[in-house]
């Protein structure tokens, strides 16, 4: 009788290699340390878009993983994300910076959002449901309570998910995919937008005029009263030479 032959390296590699089992069980701590990753994200990207960490703010990568108690390699992989982003700008290489919106670069934003927006909306018009347009006018009475009880933060809530619901029915995923790194720039200035605009009061009057629009069927009066809407703080910034972004960025 012949003895067994046993398998070189090569063959055994080989073997463990397309094991399922084996790929599965040596895939998990990869998994894992996605999942790190992205959680370190979430929370930076949080901290950014509530001003937690304002603009201009130094994000270290070490200090950083010292803070949430992980290594390194999570928090460069979220800076990463972020910059992609434009929400954090590489300075050096194992530090970056919160970005910063300058007058010029938020009314390039305010006009890049009026025609996503009017596009978005002359796009959703025809898809709303029963249950949209119930959404929205739930959505337009939460801004009016929160007018009533002076709730800047909880009126803005109330506000983005308005006008984003117009994005999410327009049925355009490139549109989409244009809108929301865009408003996640902008909504870290939405005290200086707010007094540009002369205060929730007058921006809750904006948006019951184009809800009323909306219901009526008037989709001309809608898109024009939605621009009408978006452009009254770039008149402002336009008009006022001396007035600068910076000095209402805590305002509030």
């Amino acid at each position: 009788m012949a003895p067994r032959r046993v398998p070189d390296t090569a063959q055994r590699l080989a073997q463990v290699a397309l094991s399922p089992h084996i790929l599965a069980e040596d895939a998990f701590p990869i998994f894992q340390t996605v999942t790190l990753a992205r959680q370190v994200y979430d929370h930076l990207r949080q901290g950014i878009l509530t001003n937690k960490y304002p603009p201009g703010a130094q994000m270290p990568e070490g200090a950083l993983a010292a803070k949430l108690n992980v290594s390194r390699g999570p928090v460069r992989e979220a800076l990463r994300e972020l910059a992609a982003e434009g929400l954090v700008t590489v300075v050096a290489r194992h530090r970056a910076v919160v970005s910063s919106l300058s007058k010029r670069d938020f009314l390039n934003a305010y006009q890049v959002r009026e025609s996503l927006e009017l596009l978005a909306l002359r796009l959703a018009l025809p898809r709303l449901s029963a249950a949209d347009m119930a959404e929205l006018a739930n959505l337009q009475d939460g801004m009016e309570q929160h007018v009533l009880r002076d709730e800047a933060d909880a009126f803005f809530v109330a506000n983005a998910a308005f006008h984003k619901l117009f994005v999410d029915r327009s049925g355009n995923e490139k549109l989409q995919e244009l809108y929301t790194p865009l408003v996640n720039q902008m909504r870290r200035y939405y005290m200086p937008s707010l007094y540009l605009r002369g205060g929730m009061k007058r921006s809750l009057e904006e948006h019951t005029t184009i809800l009323l629009a909306i219901l009526q069927g008037d989709a001309d009066a809608a898109v024009r009263l939605l621009s009408e809407h978006i452009r009254v703080p770039q008149r402002i910034l336009e008009q006022d030479g001396e007035l600068a972004l910076v000095q209402y960025q805590h305002a509030g």
